[in-house]
Order: C-alpha cells, then sequence, then structure tokens
C-alpha cells in the first residue's frame, strides 16, 4: 500500500489569508459540561489586531458560554476538503448596541461585507438595536492549520 503526501502545515501569513478570503466558519465554544458547542457563523477578520467578530443577539448560548468561559476556537475550511485553518483565543462580547449608531453599532456595520451592499445604514442601524446585538470579539493567539496536495 503507497501512501500519499502529508499535509503540509501553512504558514501563519497564508492561514490569515484564508481566514480573510472566507466569510463563514465554525465557532465553538465550551459548554457548562465541558463538552463544545458548535455553530456556524458569519465573521469579520482584521489581521493586523488579529480579531475575528461576529455579530449576534443577547440572548444566543455561545453569549452566555464565553461570559463565563472566554476560550473559543473558530474552524474554516479551505478551497478543499483537505485543507482548514482554525484560530484560537479568548473572546469577549460588548455590550448591546442600544441606540443607533452607537459604538457597538459602528463596529455591527464593520461586520458587514462592502459587497453586501448595505443601502440603508440608518435601518441597518435601527434593526440592531431593536434585534439586541452584540459585537463578539475573538483575540487570536494561535492559527494552526494545514493543506494536502493532492492531484485530482
Amino acid at each position: 500500500m503507497t501512501q500519499g503526501p502529508a499535509p503540509r502545515v501553512l504558514s501563519d501569513e497564508a492561514l490569515s489569508d484564508l481566514l480573510a478570503k472566507h466569510q463563514f466558519g465554525t465557532l465553538a465554544t465550551n459548554k457548562r459540561s465541558g463538552h463544545p458547542h458548535l455553530t456556524t457563523m458569519a465573521y469579520s477578520w482584521d489581521p493586523d489586531t488579529r480579531t475575528l467578530r461576529f455579530s449576534t443577539t443577547a440572548d444566543r448560548v455561545k453569549v452566555r458560554h464565553l461570559r463565563r468561559d472566554p476560550r473559543a476556537a473558530l474552524h474554516v475550511p479551505g478551497g478543499d476538503v483537505w485543507s482548514f485553518a482554525v484560530a484560537e483565543g479568548e473572546a469577549e462580547a460588548s455590550g448591546i448596541t442600544t441606540v443607533p449608531g452607537d459604538a457597538v453599532g459602528r463596529e455591527l456595520l464593520g461586520i458587514v461585507p462592502a459587497a453586501a451592499g448595505l443601502d440603508d445604514e440608518q435601518a441597518f442601524l435601527e434593526r440592531q438595536v431593536a434585534e439586541r446585538r452584540l459585537v463578539i470579539r475573538l483575540k487570536v493567539g494561535l492559527l494552526y492549520g494545514t493543506a494536502l496536495d493532492i492531484e485530482e
């Protein structure tokens, strides 16, 4: 039996590029039992501050998990089934946006991809208040991942 190529460890730059290229990943938080809680999330990556940002509502279980235990990770698949990036770190949940255009509302606005073509900024900010939205900031301390170079 022949063995194929071994996975190639991705550089920090390649991992950062992979995070920047995508906008969805699986966020892992820790339940009180110690088991992982996984949820698919849209995110925004800031490579300069090594911060991932997520928009969520105050009543979500992941917010309770992170307020109790800030350790979290985001898994992002690469362009094929053999590649991925994981960003681990400590997360914080902001306060809830309470006034359209407040600091949290502006941060939420910054998470929206430019390609989304936000037509009415004021309506967006008002909706964030009505939905009791906040920002989860995951400060990334460790990036890791691999790719497998195989011919198809």
